[in-house]
């Protein structure tokens, strides 16, 4: 039986793709392997996308390849598509206000563009 998408996971312009293509290739498997748990399950767990605290509608996706942390920001558009902004390694605990500066710009182009 195939499962229908909830979402589609969307690349805007090559934030995401230039940042993809620098990962080694267990960490491009895990980040495809989170995109599929964000398009198929209806309530996505915490664990895998969350909510920016203070910010307008920006997400993370967190992937986790063994001791090596990843965040990539997205936001919904019509509730349904997800749109890929910046990612970065996490290597601290607090997320670097530089990154989310960056996502929220992002952010605020393709509102602009759309």
């Amino acid at each position: 039986m195939h499962q229908l998408k909830v979402r589609t996971v969307f690349f805007y312009k090559t934030y995401f793709s230039d940042f993809y293509a620098n990962q080694r290739l267990k960490v491009r498997d895990k980040i495809l392997w989170t995109f599929r748990i964000i398009e198929y399950v209806q309530r996505v767990p915490k664990i895998y996308l969350d909510h920016l605290e203070d910010t307008d509608g920006l997400y993370e996706i967190r992937v986790k390849q063994g001791s090596d942390i990843f965040r990539i920001f997205c936001f919904f558009d019509e509730d349904q598509l997800v749109v890929l902004a910046n990612g970065y390694q996490k290597k601290t605990q607090r997320t670097p206000k530089s990154e989310i500066e960056k996502a929220l710009r992002i952010k605020k182009q393709y509102e602009q563009e759309k």
